[in-house]
């Protein structure tokens, strides 16, 4: 068979037939009587292997070793292969990111897309100063995603409160950060939570309603604390959760009370403070907490329950009780 007739039949052009030839990848078994090459079916079939061994991303030389070495293994080979898609694969990946981001922007020219590609670099920084002047950069100059990532993957605290007082300024920060509060990461789902306390927004406020029911301990703790500053008696049980636990109990305390707001309320967050005095805990004993937060809670119902505690066998309990209602002028 003559080179012509292996290019229309395998689809590889001349030109590539005679450079194979040229880097010893196929030799033509034979001449004709004119000295054209000569291919068999051996080196037809050959070349098909050259080809589906470069479909997969083998370079020449690697196709040579494969075909040729005794020694070879093909194991090695597509595992490099399949480090070097990934890897290929995450930067296109990354690159695709970027463009979206500067598109999104909306660029008027060149200028325009060279400044953003620069904020972004900006946040990617290692430097701590450069990531903070980034996320102090004007909104519009900034792609919500980017800041959203960024403040997900920031451990320095003092940027970290100047990416979170960007978002504030953004639109479409919630829902994206909403996303992180899914991470497998608990201090990414740290980040989102603490991001979404300080969005304003009856969005915000939906998803950090959403959160209260989050099997993270830590991201139902802020979203609770969040709430309850605002009125959201939602937040009552999860607040109350935090007390027994020991976990922010001040603050769960402090919110307890700003909730405690009315007769019925104050009542209603009494009787579960009450209810949980008896509870066994795993942790460090709860009735101390308890009856402090008590101490916030205004009504009879709570009066009530600090009487009952001075009688309680646990001496701390009792006196703290008795101190509290002095406080209050029941005592």
């Amino acid at each position: 068979m003559l080179i012509g007739e292996v290019a229309r039949r395998s689809g590889v052009s001349a030109r590539m037939l005679r450079h194979y030839e040229s880097l010893g990848l196929v030799r033509p078994s034979g001449r004709t009587g004119s000295g054209y090459r000569e291919y068999s079916g051996e080196d037809v079939r050959r070349i098909f292997h050259i080809e589906s061994l470069r479909a997969v991303g083998l370079s020449l030389r690697e196709v040579g070793r494969a075909l040729d070495d005794p020694g070879f293994a093909p194991a090695d080979l597509v595992d490099d292969l399949i480090r070097r898609t990934r890897e290929r694969i995450a930067a296109e990946t990354e690159l695709l990111i970027r463009l979206d981001r500067v598109h999104a922007t909306e660029p008027a020219g060149w200028e325009d897309v060279l400044h953003v590609l620069a904020v972004l670099r900006a946040l990617g920084s290692p430097s701590a100063g450069t990531r903070q002047r980034a996320a102090l950069a004007p909104v519009d100059e900034v792609p919500v995603e980017a800041l959203v990532e960024a403040a997900l993957d920031e451990s320095d605290p003092v940027v970290a409160g100047a990416l979170r007082w960007a978002l504030a300024r953004s639109d479409g920060s919630a829902a994206l950060l909403a996303e992180g509060l899914g991470s497998a990461v608990p201090e990414v789902r740290e980040r989102a939570v603490r991001s979404l306390t300080e969005l304003p927004g009856d969005e915000a406020v939906a998803l950090l309603r959403d959160a209260l029911a989050h099997p993270d301990a830590v991201v139902r703790g802020r979203a609770a604390l969040a709430l309850g500053a605002q009125g959201e008696a939602a937040a009552t049980p999860v607040l109350v959760d935090m007390i027994v636990a020991g976990s922010n109990d001040t603050d769960a305390a402090d919110a307890l009370s700003v909730l405690a707001g009315d007769d019925d309320a104050a009542d209603r967050i009494a009787s579960l403070l009450v209810g949980r005095l008896g509870e066994d805990t795993t942790g460090p004993p709860a009735p101390g907490r308890l009856t402090q937060a008590l101490a916030g809670i205004p009504g009879p119902t709570a009066s009530r329950a600090l009487v009952d505690l001075v009688g309680d066998a646990d001496r701390a309990v009792a006196l703290t009780a008795a101190y509290l209602l002095r406080l209050r002028g029941d005592g």
